[in-house]
C-alpha cells in the first residue's frame, strides 16, 4: 500500500484560483479558527485585498462543547466589517464532517444576516455528517 503524498502548495494554488473566480467587490473573507484563519490571511495578501479578513471561532456553538469546553481556543471571533448583508466567503483548511462549519455559521449569524455564505477549503476529506460542501 503506497502513501498518498499531498503537495500543500499545489493545493493552495488551486484554492487561490477558485477564490479568485468567486471574488466580487462585496466579498468578505472569513477564516475559521485556526487553520482557516491563516489561509484567509494568506489569500487576502495574495489577492491584494484592502479590507482586513475576519476570523470566526466555532467554539461556542459546537455540539461537543460540553466535552471540549473552551480549552485550546486561542482565537476569538473578530469581524472587522458589518456582517449584515455582506457576501461572506468562509475559508477553512479541512472539511470533514461539517460540524465545525455548522458551528461557525451559527456564530456568524450571531453578528447579523449575510446576503450569502460560500465555502472554500484546502482539503475535502469526505465523511460528511451534515449537508455541507465547498463551493
Amino acid at each position: 500500500m503506497s502513501a498518498l503524498a499531498l503537495n500543500a502548495e499545489a493545493l493552495y494554488l488551486e484554492l487561490l484560483r477558485g477564490v479568485r473566480q468567486r471574488l466580487t467587490p462585496q466579498t468578505r473573507l472569513v477564516g475559521v479558527t485556526s487553520g482557516g484563519a491563516w489561509l484567509a490571511e494568506r489569500l487576502h495578501q495574495a489577492l491584494g485585498l484592502t479590507d482586513k479578513p475576519g476570523v470566526i471561532s466555532s467554539a461556542m456553538h459546537r455540539d461537543d462543547f460540553a466535552q471540549r469546553g473552551l480549552a485550546g481556543t486561542r482565537q476569538q471571533t473578530q469581524l472587522p466589517f458589518d456582517v449584515q448583508g455582506a457576501r461572506i466567503l468562509l475559508v477553512d483548511d479541512v472539511l470533514y464532517t461539517g460540524r465545525t462549519l455548522r458551528a461557525a455559521i451559527n456564530e456568524l449569524f450571531d453578528y447579523g444576516r449575510p446576503a450569502s455564505v460560500q465555502l472554500a477549503v484546502l482539503v475535502d476529506r469526505g465523511g460528511r455528517e451534515l449537508p455541507m460542501q465547498a463551493d
